[in-house]
């Protein structure tokens, strides 16, 4: 991959593409996760060094997605100005900020950008054009670089007009930041380099969203353990009562399927032998642990059980590669977080034993930073859902844009 390491910076204005999608505080609107931006900002840091300038352009949210009862949209909740303050501490530059990614403001500011100083471009996603990956679009934005370098994983699978599109107007002057290339380096290490025994961990809320990952781990993995909403589909899949809890009924016969699949492969496919439920979705609501082959009716699995914990630690604990994506329960409520905070504790101590630990992104990194424990893991994904494109064979854009 070619990443900014193999250009000089000098004299140059580099455009990157962050992923600076970070989550926000309802009432304060303050960054409540800085992650993504500390991410970036060795990528930045480089080029600046080198005597050159940065222009940043990212997403917030979606807006055009949540407009305003008038139809408007809702500015305050979605500027990226939320991040100028804590972009310049980071980096220690001057950051400029443009009321507009396109338009006068923009350009004019872009034009006027010194050595060493920062420009950061209003939400890219204000425009219909981002996401329809329109090229006259991401011709403008291409004005304000010499360079262009994409350093959002978040956003690789993505065919947007700031993600990939934008790459055929730097045909000799693109790369990858620090971000993608780690990214893709241990996503490769992972499915084509893991020391074994390999486990995958694999949660959340429903089969459907995980199906075509969970179809490409069973011919990669040694152990693949299942919790999380998904967990009741199979379950009943295989005769018994749920309950109230999450279930896809019509993806019953595809768990048979998963199940014997990874029979006839040798995997070792673990499902909860308990779970901790409750009578309401509520971390208000009565709650117990429950045998899993019989959940009593108006009850609905919430975590997985002390039992199940246990199991998957064991299993965990052992393994030289692991790969977690999706979380035991409902974590973010305090009487349902034991499963997955269960399951990160045998993480870091297998890391700790020299495991190599990959954690997938999205409600997994919540989890893990949740606890405390980024530092603890090998490497924590930037992108969740591009990663599991990733596992899943496909071809992302934004890395096929660079490397056309």
């Amino acid at each position: 991959m070619k990443t900014v390491n193999s250009i000089n910076f000098a004299d140059k204005r580099a455009l990157i593409r962050v992923d600076f999608n970070v989550p926000l505080d309802k009432q304060t609107l303050e960054i409540t996760d800085d992650a993504r931006i500390r991410a970036a900002v060795p990528t930045i840091k480089k080029i600046l060094a080198d005597g050159g300038s940065v222009v940043l352009m990212s997403h917030l949210g979606r807006p055009l997605k949540k407009l305003n009862e008038d139809g408007s949209i809702d500015v305050k909740k979605h500027t990226l100005q939320h991040v100028v303050k804590r972009v310049s501490d980071l980096t220690g530059a001057h950051v400029l900020f443009a009321s507009d990614c396109i338009g006068d403001d923009a350009e004019a500011k872009a034009n006027n950008l010194k050595a060493g100083e920062i420009l950061l471009l209003e939400n890219l996603r204000f425009y219909k054009e981002e996401e329809k990956g329109d090229a006259g679009f991401a011709e403008k934005l291409a004005a304000y670089g010499d360079i262009y370098v994409n350093d959002a994983f978040g956003t690789a699978h993505r065919a947007h007009a700031s993600t990939a599109v934008i790459a055929q107007f730097f045909p000799q002057a693109k790369c990858f930041g620090y971000v993608m290339a780690q990214e893709v380096a241990n996503a490769e290490k992972l499915m084509n380099n893991a020391e074994r025994p390999f486990t995958a961990i694999t949660g959340g809320a429903k089969v459907s969203d995980k199906l075509l990952i969970l179809e490409n781990l069973i011919n990669t993995v040694d152990n693949l353990i299942i919790g999380g909403g998904m967990a009741y589909t199979f379950l009943k899949s295989m005769g018994f009562e749920i309950g109230s809890s999450l279930c896809e009924d019509d993806r019953l016969e595809l768990c048979q399927q998963l199940m014997k699949k990874a029979t006839d492969k040798g995997v070792k496919l673990l499902l909860p032998a308990d779970s901790v439920v409750a009578d309401a979705f509520s971390n208000d609501a009565n709650h117990k642990v429950c045998d899993n082959k019989m959940i009593e009716k108006g009850w609905m699995g919430l975590d997985i059980g002390p039992i199940a914990t246990a199991d998957y630690s064991a299993v965990i604990k052992t393994s030289k590669t692991i790969l977690w994506n999706g979380p035991m329960g409902v974590f973010e409520m305090s009487n349902y977080e034991k499963g997955t905070k269960g399951v990160a504790d045998a993480v870091v101590e297998a890391t700790k034993n020299g495991a190599f630990s990959l954690i997938g992104g999205g409600d997994s990194a919540a989890a893990v930073a949740k606890f405390g424990y980024e530092n603890e893991v090998s490497y924590v994904s930037t992108g969740g859902g591009a990663l599991l494109e990733y596992f899943e064979g496909k071809e992302l854009p934004g890395i096929k844009a660079i490397n056309d």
